[in-house]
């Protein structure tokens, strides 16, 4: 392992073991959600650490537009925390977590947009630019939906891992109906 390489697993274990405390101490609450946000925010400071030649997004012609690393896990799959490397045009619909979430931007830009549930399936009710500096913080029931042009990194950290998450839900619009996402299954390792 390199110089740049155990900075970064220095940094990034930092980070995690800051967040399992902050989670311990204060449970999973809108305020301790947004302490997890800051601690995140300043890992995405290093962006010499997390760059596209790092975590390159997928090739071009592929299904996916957009890939995540994994880059912590604990044993029991919790705080799990993934690089997210995008070369743009990719997006997903309204959907829930069932577990809290944080995303940081590195570089680039993510546009979400915020839902409530509503009789005939959502309602938007506000929007946030997820980029350097930035980040939005999830309780689980919490519904949102991920927009992005242009290439970009940032973080997305769970309280539990995504191949964990076999009961998130998305609503597909044009069936006026609420599914439950199959569980991630192409996710990166690059612990």
């Amino acid at each position: 392992m390199g110089p740049r390489a155990i900075s970064r697993k220095k940094e990034i274990d930092a980070a995690v073991a800051d967040v399992r405390e902050i989670e311990k101490h204060e449970g999973v609450t809108r305020a301790s959600l947004d302490k997890i946000k800051q601690r995140l925010m300043r890992l995405a400071v290093r962006q010499d650490l997390f760059t596209a030649s790092d975590y390159p997004p997928p090739a071009p012609g592929g299904k996916r537009n957009s890939c995540l690393y994994r880059v912590a896990e604990d044993p029991d799959h919790r705080f799990a925390l993934y690089v997210n490397s995008s070369d743009g045009n990719y997006g997903t619909p309204a959907h829930n977590h069932t577990t809290w979430a944080v995303i940081v931007g590195v570089s680039g830009e993510e546009l979400n947009r915020f839902y409530d549930r509503a009789q005939d399936g959502v309602r938007e009710k506000g929007t946030a630019v997820v980029r350097q500096g930035t980040g939005v913080a999830f309780m689980p029931d919490d519904l949102h939906s991920i927009h992005i042009q242009a290439p970009l990194i940032n973080f997305h950290m769970y309280g539990l891992a995504l191949e964990e998450l076999n009961r998130r839900e998305y609503y597909k619009p044009e069936e006026r109906a609420w599914k439950v996402f199959p569980p991630h299954s192409d996710i990166r390792e690059a612990r």
